[in-house]
């Protein structure tokens, strides 16, 4: 008796095993993706149909992905594009909307339906207006333009491509020109030359031509302006720029350098962070500045040391991460070209055990910059009583036994050659003056 009830209750249990299995089968074949909807690429749902002028439609981002990998074929016909702008498909995507709402109750959400990406023509015909008011000075509808320019770069990463394809940067780079030269007489115009300072931070890296526009001494003058304002977005706006401007063009170095005011708005900007981006890009307008071949570098190294850069460069390098340790040893560096430079670092008592600090421990540049540095210092007085200071404290805090790890492990040929004569000058002293081992600095706490 128990023996069938327990063989009526296993095949009671089975039949529903197959019939469960048979309902989860049906609902596949219910939910099975029409294949007018698949991408014939990516073979996903198309939430974004395009047709190309071939005829096939493409999910757009990956036809867009197929573009900008250097395709200049239609994958399934392989016939050349006749236009690289896809047309929407919009009865396509209504049907695939449709499907979603129609299959919700098996967990399929409608796709949204997408914002129409910004198209060569709009841009070129946005870029035009923009060049007309800019000339006849009209602030209102230049306004108006630049606005929603930033609005649809911000909207997708494919917009931004499409705006600096155009040649946007250009064009804002001139307006910028062309409002700055009265923007500080005149209250709209300067407000119009930051929203355009704004939107140019969006087209980076910039040509050639919109770097010789912002280079002009009007768009110099009107950036230096914004930093020495400490306005919070224009000041980051304007360092970001400066830095793209300088850092390929030696000449605008020196012109940027002439202005009154602008070492001590770049020097503020380190002292009192906007944000660490204004911070690197100040740091990073200096090291031209020090490192440049301007007649005046001398005087420009002078006037930074006077403000004290120096001490506030080493105290940057205790807690700094790899990107800020880089700009701060790449400009102590520069500083070191100079005598007055390099007795500023001397003088400096956490300026050699910081350095040393940083040897092997941030990134190869950090390293390059801080064995220059160091042989800079050992070098100033290698026969005088300075020099032997700067020996002895490099001794005590652990040069010696980096220095040798660092050319056992290996590095570029001019740290190789740096970093072997201030071997050579440690020794000499080695005898006399008591080194500490280097497993002292492993209870140092790392900057990042």
């Amino acid at each position: 008796m128990i023996a069938t009830w327990r063989r009526r209750m296993a095949a009671r249990r089975a039949r529903k095993l197959e019939l469960r299995r048979g309902d989860e089968a049906f609902e596949e074949v219910e939910l099975t993706l029409p294949s007018e909807f698949k991408c014939p690429i990516s073979l996903d749902l198309m939430k974004d149909p395009v047709t190309l002028l071939s005829g096939i439609t493409y999910d757009r981002e990956s036809i867009e992905m197929w573009i900008e990998a250097g395709n200049r074929t239609c994958p399934i016909t392989n016939r050349a594009f006749g236009s690289l702008e896809p047309v929407p498909n919009h009865m396509i995507r209504r049907m695939i909307q449709e499907w979603c709402v129609e299959n919700r109750s098996h967990g399929i959400e409608r796709i949204p339906t997408p914002r129409i990406p910004v198209s060569s023509m709009e841009v070129v015909e946005m870029l035009d207006k923009i060049s007309e008011a800019s000339k006849i000075k009209d602030q209102s509808v230049c306004r108006k333009l630049v606005v929603k320019m930033k609005a649809l770069s911000k909207e997708s990463e494919r917009n931004k491509k499409c705006f600096k394809s155009n040649g946007t940067g250009s064009v804002l780079a001139a307006a910028f020109e062309a409002f700055s030269e009265t923007s500080s007489q005149d209250e709209e115009n300067d407000d119009i030359s930051k929203e355009i300072l704004s939107a140019l931070t969006l087209m980076l890296p910039l040509s050639v031509e919109a770097k010789s526009c912002l280079g002009s001494p009007s768009s110099l003058h009107c950036m230096v302006g914004y930093l020495t304002n400490r306005d919070l977005s224009s000041g980051w706006n304007s360092a970001l720029v400066l830095r793209a401007i300088v850092s390929s063009d030696k000449r605008k170095v020196e012109a940027l350098a002439e202005i009154e005011g602008a070492l001590e708005s770049l020097f503020k900007v380190v002292k009192e962070p906007i944000c660490p981006a204004a911070t690197r890009s100040s740091l990073i307008v200096i090291y031209h500045m020090v490192t440049s071949s301007h007649p005046a570098k001398d005087m420009i190294i002078s006037r930074f040391v006077q403000m004290g850069l120096v001490s506030l460069l080493v105290e940057t390098l205790v807690d700094a991460d790899r990107s800020m340790s880089e700009k701060a040893l790449g400009v102590l560096d520069g500083i070191c070209d100079n005598e007055e430079g390099k007795e500023a670092v001397r003088d400096n008592s956490l300026a050699v055990p910081v350095l040393v600090k940083k040897l092997l421990r941030v990134s190869d540049l950090a390293t390059e910059f801080s064995v220059s540095v160091l042989w800079k210092l050992m070098a100033i007085g290698e026969s005088g009583e300075d020099g032997g200071g700067v020996l002895a404290e490099a001794l005590q805090v652990g040069a010696f036994q980096k220095l040798l790890l660092l050319l056992q492990v290996g590095c570029g040929e001019r740290t190789k050659e740096k970093a072997t004569q201030a071997v050579k000058l440690l020794n000499l002293h080695r005898e006399r003056l008591e080194c500490i081992d280097s497993l002292d600095f492993k209870d140092l706490k790392r900057p990042f």
